[in-house]
């Protein structure tokens, strides 16, 4: 009788535990899925996220090619333009060139954007005729700015060819102007390009700068989604545009040095 008690007293106890390993086995394989949908869930939240800031992020990055391109296009020509002015026999005119490329390349673009940006129009008399928009006055200052930097580079670029490369283009009888287009310029394009590429990169990382001027450009719809949604994809959004960006041009340099190179 007291066997019979016992034994039913263990089925019931190991009825009761195999329940309650059913119910634990449950409550984790509940836990597994809905942990799962919650990640897939998340993840799907994501990337419509993202596709949602990319429309206006990219805007941002049409205007950033735009003003780099317009700085390029206009900053090398008037870099080379000043590195002839820095070594022209015309003491006045050399020296006046020195002094405006130490003084581009020895302040911070920032402060010469906001000075062209908010400065030139509180001066009294030229504040009253010069009204710029602010994409153009963004554009000014990195043209100011860049074709220093340029000028420094051609000029390396120059000093680097041979001194018999004049001493022939004489012998050939060839005038300065023949010398300096056919002989020489071609020569110091093709010694400057790798640091000419270098600066075009750091120019495109540059255009970041335009946010503190108030123009719409790629990192400003960023920081614009970063404080309304807080969350830092934007940033990483935009990070990955930019890395883009740069790897394009790099490859295009590339490109233009393996074409251009001596054989």
């Amino acid at each position: 009788m007291f066997l019979r008690k016992d034994a039913t007293r263990h089925q019931l106890i190991r009825v009761d535990e195999l329940i309650r390993e059913t119910i634990i086995y449950a409550k984790i394989a509940i836990g597994n899925a809905a942990y799962a949908f919650l990640i897939g869930g998340k993840l799907r939240m994501s990337i419509n996220y993202i596709i949602s800031i990319l429309k206006p992020m990219l805007e941002g990055a049409q205007m950033t090619i735009l003003l780099f391109i317009i700085a390029i296009l206009v900053s090398i020509p008037l870099g080379f333009l000043l590195t002839l002015a820095v070594r022209s026999q015309i003491k006045p005119l050399s020296w006046l060139a020195q002094a405006y490329i130490y003084a581009m390349r020895g302040t911070p673009l920032l402060l010469q954007l906001l000075f062209i940006c908010f400065g030139l129009p509180m001066i009294p008399v030229i504040g009253e005729y010069l009204v710029l928009d602010r994409f153009v006055a963004a554009c000014l200052g990195f043209i100011l700015n860049y074709a220093a930097y340029f000028a420094e580079i051609f000029r390396g670029g120059l000093l680097a060819i041979d001194k018999g490369q004049y001493e022939a283009s004489q012998v050939l009888g060839l005038n300065k102007w023949q010398m300096t287009t056919r002989i020489i310029m071609p020569q110091m394009f093709r010694i400057a390009l790798p640091a000419v590429a270098n600066e075009s990169v750091t120019l495109v990382k540059d255009t970041a700068l335009l946010y503190a001027v108030a123009v719409p450009e790629l990192l400003h719809f960023a920081e614009t989604a970063v404080n309304r949604d807080f969350t830092i994809v934007p940033f990483v959004v935009a990070g990955v545009i930019y890395l883009l960006m740069t790897l394009v041009l790099t490859l295009v340099f590339k490109w233009v040095e393996n074409r251009f190179r001596f054989e």
